[in-house]
């Protein structure tokens, strides 16, 4: 997830940006001849979330294949960025994006913002990811498990076993413990609230977060604030001396942890409370008007290769959604899969999605 994205990999935030700056190919135009022997561009623009990241030679590699250099345009976290996409429709600012997850899917969808196209190697990702399998409007690229995560130490230390699901959070030993994300400004927020949607359902999500509320939780505006200022567990949560033990965030936020701990620990310091999670899905699209419609449809199609599956884990924090793509040890060994993950359909997100989080909003903050 998106957001996305946002991933935990922001514990080093900027290794990441200057990282993030170097995959972005080196954006100029190269114009050769096409066919009817009017120019064609050369430079292939991806327009995505601010956490879009790519090892430098990946996409090289995609520019060997093709011809095509990849021209990255940041913008925002996932909502923001999908906004804008959504205010400039016909007249794009790039060829592809990528970012849109499930929960804000049916916004792009319902305003006709992608042009159809089946990506070749859909084939390998598993129909549970084909959100929109019908028309080929996005492609699915990668996916994650929103959750809570816990400091391990915090509860060694008071013997404390750790809370494993949604009904744990409301119980008194973990009152004042949990900080999560405003669900109306951030992407693991909105994850979270509806997470309690597709467990407690729409007769008992309210009430849920009645009990939750009273138990102390705290709620700041996004995912940085509440990974790395309050949470107790985290590198930045430290650096901080934040005091909450329990925080939203991703089950791909513990092997973060390891890849960035100075010095690199042996075990995880922090866990994932597998109960608590939700899915998240994120997808690319060609966009309406895309100056280079052939070049965007190539860069879909290497999004879904095994070369960039395999590379996004340790750049984006996510995991790959074809089949036979592999995760880096890392992730093998310290992190956590996610068998039953809540879900909630992009039907019923589209329908309800405005009307609960305004719910959410009387409820929790005022």
């Amino acid at each position: 997830m998106s957001t996305t994205k946002k991933m935990a990999g922001a514990v080093l935030a900027t290794a990441l940006g200057a990282a993030a700056l170097a995959g972005c190919g080196n954006g100029d135009e190269k114009d050769g001849a096409a066919p009817s022997g009017k120019p064609e561009s050369k430079t292939v623009t991806l327009v995505s979330h601010d956490s879009f990241n790519a090892t430098p030679a990946v996409l090289k590699e995609f520019e060997k294949q093709t011809g095509y250099t990849v021209k990255v345009l940041k913008s925002g976290d996932a909502g923001a960025a999908l906004n804008q996409e959504i205010l400039t429709k016909g007249s794009p600012r790039g060829d592809v994006f990528f970012g849109v997850d499930n929960t804000l899917l049916s916004r792009a969808l319902d305003n006709g913002i992608f042009i159809p196209y089946e990506a070749k190697g859909l084939a390998e990702v598993p129909e549970q990811y084909q959100l929109d399998k019908a028309e080929h409007r996005v492609t699915p690229i990668d996916s994650g498990d929103i959750c809570v995560n816990y400091d391990k130490k915090y509860f060694a230390d008071r013997k404390l076993a750790p809370p494993v699901t949604l009904d744990d959070l409301v119980k008194p030993e973990y009152k004042n413990l949990l900080v999560t994300e405003n669900a109306s400004t951030s992407s693991p927020g909105l994850g979270f609230l509806l997470a309690t949607v597709g467990k407690y359902g729409e007769d008992g999500w309210k009430d849920y977060w009645t009990k939750l509320k009273a138990n102390g939780v705290e709620v700041v505006d996004g995912w940085e604030q509440a990974y790395n200022e309050r949470f107790s567990g985290s590198a930045g949560g430290k650096k901080a001396k934040g005091d909450r033990p329990l925080v939203v965030s991703y089950a791909s936020s513990p092997p973060v942890e390891v890849l960035y701990g100075e010095p690199q620990p042996a075990v995880a310091p922090t866990g994932v409370s597998t109960g608590t999670c939700f899915r998240q899905t994120e997808f690319a699209g060609l966009l309406q008007g895309a100056k280079n419609e052939a070049g965007g449809k190539a860069l879909l199609d290497f999004l879904i290769s095994t070369k960039f599956q395999e590379d996004m884990p340790l750049q984006m924090f996510v995991n790959p959604v074809v089949k036979d793509a592999k995760l880096p040890e890392i992730f093998t060994r310290h992190g956590v899969v996610i068998e039953k993950p809540e879900t909630v359909t992009p039907d019923a997100i589209a329908k309800n999605r405005e009307q609960w989080v305004g719910a959410w909003t009387s409820l929790v903050l005022k």
